[in-house]
């Protein structure tokens, strides 16, 4: 079989180690051509992709990205995409990608009958279908690791320091991190924040002689009374703004209604980027070991996921159905420890 592989949407520690494990299974045990496809969906749409060999994966294992490249391209926004897709000279495409990416190969799949599994890739760990996305383990300790750092400078100087992490519909990020990493305030998507009540466990905390304070917020984190995220320009094909700026907000207005010296970090792109955990490599490896299983099944249409400890196949559809979010027993878990 001629096996076609891609990495799409935002790249994430793991990447890497999903493709080796395709391509070394793929050629050494099933004996499959596996071909490598540039930059997400770009790469079938343009017909831009090369063979991918045991030797050309050798030591990508623990880099970060994506040997492939990546992009957020949709290939429904082009009339002609699902066609060309469907003309490719594979028997098959191991999509990699999150809510995006397989979404669309979901719809492919579904409508034009195109044979694909999916890998389950995020550092958000918002889909649904598994109980864990590779990624979301590096980005947490990169995240944790930054907040650690904060509460040394925080303490010295006695500021409020607003810690801003990704995270678009869901606060897995901010929740994990801020937990391990001892926040004081975690403000999260799915729960709309009251900037008050923000400022009152800031101000407790005055009152039991702690003078500074770590409040962890989602990007995508929105006020009660109204509004949405704070975004910054344009969008992409699949209609996403770039959320950003929600840290530099919650600075200003905890400065203004306290009188507490704020500062804010964003941590951006850097939780995504570098050497993944060993976690992250374990359970892509496994990912991706279960995904070229599945197309040499022809198990097409389905994704390959984490159930407890075991790797399974689970229809894409049912992934991207729903979004995986955190519900108020997680969030109750992280108040005991607010303020």
């Amino acid at each position: 079989m001629r096996i076609g592989v891609l990495t799409g949407g935002g790249d994430c520690p793991g990447l890497n180690a999903v493709i080796r494990a395709v391509v070394r299974k793929g050629i050494d045990v099933h004996g499959h051509a596996i071909l490598g496809y540039r930059d997400g969906w770009r790469g079938p749409l343009e017909g831009d992709y090369s063979e991918l060999t045991i030797d050309s994966t050798r030591g990508i294992l623990p880099r970060g990205g994506t040997i492939l490249g990546s992009s957020r391209t949709n290939p429904f926004s082009r009339d002609d995409g699902p066609a060309t897709i469907e003309d490719l000279e594979v028997d098959g495409l191991i999509a990699i990608g999150g809510e995006d990416t397989l979404g669309a190969a979901a719809r492919l799949h579904a409508e034009h009958g195109i044979p694909v599994v999916g890998v389950p890739k995020t550092i958000d760990n918002d889909l649904g279908g598994t109980d864990r996305t590779f990624g979301f383990d590096t980005a947490v300790h990169v995240a944790t690791e930054a907040i650690d750092r904060l509460h040394t400078t925080a303490e010295s100087h006695n500021r409020i320091l607003i810690v801003e992490v990704m995270g678009r519909h869901a606060g897995w990020i901010a929740l994990h991190s801020g937990l391990a990493g001892g926040a004081d305030v975690i403000l999260t998507p799915e729960r709309p924040y009251d900037i008050d009540r923000v400022c009152r466990l800031i101000e407790r905390r005055h009152e039991r002689g702690r003078y500074f304070s770590i409040v962890v917020v989602a990007e995508g984190a929105v006020p009660a009374e109204g509004g949405i995220a704070t975004a910054t320009a344009g969008v992409d094909e699949f209609g996403h703004e770039r959320l950003g700026g929600i840290g530099h907000a919650l600075e200003r207005q905890i400065e203004s209604r306290t009188g507490f010296e704020s500062r804010a970090t964003v941590l951006g792109h850097v939780q995504r980027g570098g050497t993944p955990t060993a976690y992250d490599r374990v359970l892509a490896t496994r990912l991706g070991v279960g995904a070229i299983d599945a197309a040499t099944e022809k198990k097409w249409g389905q994704m390959a996921a984490l159930r407890g400890e075991q790797i399974v196949t689970v229809p894409i559809a049912d992934a991207v159905a729903q979004l995986k979010t955190v519900g108020d027993e997680d969030m109750a878990v992280a108040e005991v420890f607010f303020g």
